[in-house]
Formats: structure tokens, sequence, C-alpha cells
């Protein structure tokens, strides 16, 4: 998981009062949800694992916690 998208991702959190281990529990559900073969909602760029994915959604405003069910 690259660092600075760990800080935008906290940031965005933060802007939609999204505490830190509801952002958590988020990245995880969706990470499960891309190993289930959901399609990610963005480009996913040579390097990008699962979680990168999530948290790139997560702060281009592609996911929010009411988007994500239990995969």
């Amino acid at each position: 998981m690259k660092a600075e998208l760990v800080d935008q991702a906290a940031e965005k959190a933060a802007e939609l009062n999204i505490d830190i281990p509801s952002l958590i529990n988020l990245v995880s559900k969706r990470v499960r949800q891309l190993n289930a073969g959901r399609p990610a909602l963005v480009d996913r760029r040579p390097g990008m694992r699962d979680a990168d994915v999530a948290l790139t959604e997560i702060i281009q405003g592609k996911i929010k916690p009411s988007d994500i069910d239990d995969a």
C-alpha cells in the first residue's frame, strides 16, 4: 500500500467525516470485493495492488461507506 495514497485517503475521509477505523473497514471490504472479481472503478496502473485501487477509488470519490456491501 502506497503511503501517499493512505495520506490522501485519510484527508478525504476527514472531509467526509469518516473516522480512521471506518476508512480501514471500507478499504478492507473493497479489497475483498476486488478479490472476488468485481471490476475496479479506476484505471489500474502497473504495480497497483488491490488496496491501492481501493484507496484511489476513495480519493476520487468513486466509493463511500454506503456504497459497500459485505462481499
